[in-house]
């Protein structure tokens, strides 16, 4: 479909599905374009009778780009934060949640599903808490609560991951960094076929490589800081999902937002990493269909009550 318009800025919008089904709307991670959405896992929800609605986030992908709007370094960001220095950060986490209601207001959607991976877990908390009538329910995918008291990710990784490194010489280069990464944060054995899987990444790099997107998107992380003030006024139906093996946000992550949900239901799995790998996307589908299936029947019997 065409880019739409939501709270002010051009974002581009993927659907799926039948428009009058029930709608779900999946929010993507840092630096992650819509593409990386499972087809696999967008195939199953819609199959189950939903609508399923993914976007690029802003500064990712072919959304619109603050290319006038600097960052400061992750490093510089966080020491900014520390010594209690505000609104030095290009945008935070709200804005982004008011990007993903305009999405919503945009497709004329009263209220939707809401699934958010990663940096997207950390949009649909603050989407759920400040925006609780547009969100039928939550669920949170591989995220957390930014609480300051959880355990930390091995400094390796976050150098690796958010560190300024030499520009990559050649696309190619840029692919084999970008793989090595994956298999840093991702499912050991994850149940790629590897020529398909680097053919992916190829495609996302080709349809977009904005690194100071990205900065930007740390910097909203780390200006919005503890999420617990959003996420324990979320009142919809939510079911969180990490990995116990998630080197990037531990799974402390993923408990703390279920301990701050009340009623929250909480699925710890074995081996999983920070990815959405083939070897545990149907048991993943299985969680996130049967959680939607689950508060659609509920409120069809409250109104039919």
């Amino acid at each position: 479909m065409p880019q739409i318009k939501a709270n002010r800025l051009t974002i581009e919008v993927e659907e799926h599905g039948d428009p009058s089904h029930p709608a779900v709307l999946l929010i993507m991670g840092l630096a992650a374009q819509l593409t990386h959405w499972p087809p696999a896992l967008i195939d199953g929800i819609v199959d189950q009778g939903f609508r399923v609605i993914a976007f690029d986030n802003r500064d990712i992908g072919l959304s619109e780009k603050l290319h006038a709007k600097r960052a400061l370094k992750p490093s510089r960001m966080a020491l900014a934060r520390l010594v209690g220095l505000k609104g030095i950060a290009p945008y935070t986490l709200s804005d982004m949640a008011k990007d993903a209601v305009g999405v919503l207001d945009a497709l004329n959607i009263e209220a939707a599903h809401v699934v958010g991976v990663s940096m997207g877990g950390m949009i649909g908390q603050v989407l759920s808490a400040d925006h609780a009538a547009r969100v039928k329910s939550f669920t949170a995918w591989m995220t957390s609560t930014n609480n300051p008291k959880l355990p930390k990710p091995d400094p390796r990784i976050v150098q690796e991951v958010f560190s300024v490194r030499e520009r990559p010489r050649s696309r190619d280069e840029l692919i084999d960094r970008t793989v090595a990464l994956w298999g840093l944060i991702g499912t050991q054995d994850a149940g790629h076929d590897m020529d398909q899987f680097r053919a992916r990444i190829a495609a996302s790099i080709d349809r977009c490589t904005y690194p100071a997107g990205v900065r930007r998107q740390v910097a909203a992380i780390i200006a919005t800081g503890d999420l617990r003030r959003w996420t324990r006024r979320i009142a919809a139906p939510s079911l969180v999902i990490h990995g116990k093996a998630d080197p990037l946000v531990p799974y402390h992550g993923g408990l703390d937002v279920a301990a701050n949900i009340e009623g929250s239901r909480k699925e710890i799995i074995d081996g999983l990493g920070h990815d959405l790998p083939p070897k545990f996307l149907p048991k993943i589908t299985d969680l996130v269909t049967g959680h939607l299936l689950s508060v659609e029947e509920k409120t069809a019997s409250a109104k039919a009550a």
